[in-house]
């Protein structure tokens, strides 16, 4: 069962890493940043709408609507619109990286609103993490196929703010995906992202290859990834998901070497070894923590 959570979280980090790159395209195909991060959550909406319906997955308790509003502001407007304004700023190697400073936001959040424990595998996991992260962000700059590119603040600032927000979808699944099936949860969070969003669009033409990149950008890093990475929380720990979706910025910055051009210098990629190797260590690391348990288990009831 694990193992099959793990299969889930890892084909979501390969959806999520097309983030960078198709929002890139969107761009430059006229599409301002705000206006991708919106079309992104409103035609996403409509595949998990589509979805509720045909599973009849759409009744929420009244007393649960305060929390997926909230969600809809930080986990889909703010986390949506900051990672496509990085993108635009500091390019889509360098934006995908930073969303991952979310596994050290989630180990914490873990640990004080789920009660997880905090073991040696985690710690050792956060650190590499953390260390990959630090190699790719804050060496010298993203070297595209116009030589090095300047990294401006405030590019920097909304990838943190992406990655701060990220956390929460591991949060809130944890606290959610008991009482509602992942379709529900989209259903009514997606168009409050939308609502907060909208006041600061410039809607403008679009041609008929930026509205199949948008769909295309909807269905794959919005539908697809968060559909599979929330049947794989299901069954792992908040941390554990978090750290093994980390396989996502290495994806997406050699995505964005192929399609852009982007790459890093030698730091960046010693950070991205690291982060893969994290992952690594998180895997082989949850699979002795199941058999140390079940170990116990066993024990106890001896």
């Amino acid at each position: 069962m694990r193992l099959k959570g793990y299969i889930y979280v890892l084909c979501a980090a390969a959806l999520w890493a097309l983030i960078g790159p198709i929002s890139k395209l969107s761009i430059s195909l006229g599409v301002s940043p705000l206006e991708t991060a919106f079309w992104r959550a409103a035609v996403g909406w409509i595949f998990f709408a589509v979805h509720a319906t045909v599973t009849h997955a759409w009744r929420v308790q009244r007393r649960d609507a305060p929390a997926l509003a909230a969600f809809g502001v930080i986990g889909v407007a703010t986390m949506f619109a900051a990672n496509v304004l990085s993108i635009s700023m500091v390019g889509a190697a360098m934006a995908v990286v930073l969303l991952y400073t979310a596994p050290a936001w989630v180990a914490l959040l873990a640990w004080l609103m789920l009660g997880e424990r905090m073991n040696s595998n985690k710690l050792v996991a956060l650190g590499m993490t953390l260390a990959g992260v630090a190699c790719v962000s804050l060496g010298p700059a993203v070297i595209s196929g116009r030589g090095f590119g300047a990294v401006n603040l405030p590019g920097i600032v909304c990838g943190l703010i992406a990655g701060f927000s990220y956390a929460t979808y591991y949060i809130f699944g944890k606290r959610y995906l008991g009482r509602y099936a992942t379709p529900t949860l989209f259903l009514y969070a997606l168009p409050v992202g939308c609502l907060c969003i909208f006041p600061f669009v410039t809607f403008g033409p679009k041609t008929p290859q930026a509205w199949l990149s948008l769909i295309v950008l909807a269905a794959t890093t919005t539908y697809g990834a968060y559909s599979v990475y929330y049947a794989g929380l299901r069954v792992l720990s908040a941390t554990r998901t978090a750290i093994v979706a980390t396989l996502e910025p290495v994806l997406g910055s050699a995505i964005a070497y192929v399609w852009w051009g982007e790459r890093f210098d030698t730091a960046g990629y010693i950070g991205s070894a690291l982060i893969l190797a994290a992952v690594l260590f998180t895997i082989i690391g949850g699979r002795r923590e199941a058999d140390t348990d079940e170990a116990v288990a066993k024990e106890a009831a001896a």
